[in-house]
């Protein structure tokens, strides 16, 4: 009877751990300022995007209970909500990595592309579960080390052919980015109750053609086990692009200025933001749009649909300001 009672005490004392343990690594970090890591002594364009970028990336790795989204084991091999905001951080940084690869560091089309981010850019191009040779988080350390090293490379005078160009061109095409990101992320969010939805897919050109024929409505529903894991990635889209556009309004400053497009890059900050309140509920919880229960992936869309009405005025403002 003893023995038995051990091991009731033994098992609950493992599942209370492993309960433990799950909250823990399932708090999203906090926010940070992008203006603390640059330095005050020697300031230069560039600095305050690339090491946010890093910054970033070193969260996604190091945060408490480190990565997860390859881990095999129980209890991490159960949790889902963390891997997919991994998952939405991961995707923002493979897009700017990729923008300073082919627009922040090359003056024109034709110019060379620098090696550190031509290095850095396949690094985080591996899939977000390979959890041995090669591990996930070993290439994209790989990355990260590549960035700090063409950061340094900015401050220093004797690398003339290392630059960060803040231009208005440059910035436009990132956002182009960011905007269909956030787009479909919005539309994702929206099929959490189902809805159907006019095919536009042609709209605006009489001469436009596609592969196949489509329904002209569609009705489209986020799987009842998926609502989750698309909101915490769109949790995860909201809080690193709320780091990098941040940085942005750092190194952007005079184009900004002269394109008085400030207000409307802080309109776009202020509704990341808004999406990234605290969750009071255990559960993300998905009532009908106009039901008793709320329903957190409506209420998410909101704020992305915000922030992308706004990046459209801000890439606007860019192109003809």
């Amino acid at each position: 009877m003893k023995s038995l009672w051990a091991v009731g005490v033994g098992i609950a004392v493992i599942l209370g751990l492993m309960i433990g343990l799950t909250f823990y690594v399932s708090g999203e970090p906090k926010q940070f300022s992008p203006a603390g890591l640059v330095s005050a002594d020697q300031p230069v364009i560039g600095s305050a995007t690339v090491l946010t970028l890093v910054h970033v990336s070193e969260t996604l790795l190091n945060k408490p209970g480190g990565y997860l989204s390859n881990d095999v084991a129980p209890p991490m091999v159960l949790l889902d909500d963390m891997p997919a905001w991994e998952f939405g951080v991961l995707t923002q940084v493979r897009d700017l990595v990729r923008s300073l690869r082919n627009d922040f560091s090359r003056s024109q089309t034709q110019s060379m592309e620098h090696a550190l981010l031509a290095m850095a850019d396949p690094q985080f191009s591996l899939p977000n579960d390979s959890w041995m040779l090669p591990s996930s988080e070993g290439e994209y350390q790989k990355g990260i080390d590549a960035l700090i090293e063409y950061e340094q490379k900015l401050r220093e005078s004797g690398h003339q052919d290392t630059q960060f160009y803040a231009r208005a061109d440059n910035l436009r095409s990132w956002l182009a980015l960011v905007q269909k990101r956030l787009g479909g992320t919005a539309q994702r969010l929206a099929a959490s109750v189902g809805e159907q939805r006019i095919n536009v897919d042609l709209a605006g050109e009489s001469a436009a053609r596609q592969s196949t024929e489509a329904a002209a409505v569609d009705l489209v529903v986020t799987p009842w086990m998926d609502i989750d894991d698309v909101f915490y990635e769109a949790r995860g889209t909201s809080w690193a692009l709320l780091h990098f556009l941040r940085a942005i309004e750092i190194d952007f400053a005079a184009v900004l200025e002269k394109k008085n497009a400030q207000v409307s890059l802080r309109q776009i900050i202020v509704a990341l933001e808004g999406s990234l309140q605290g969750v009071s509920s255990p559960m993300v919880l998905n009532g009908d749009g106009f039901g008793f229960m709320a329903n957190y992936s409506l209420a998410m869309t909101s704020y992305m649909s915000r922030a992308n009405a706004a990046l459209i005025e801000l890439r606007t403002l860019l192109a003809d300001g």
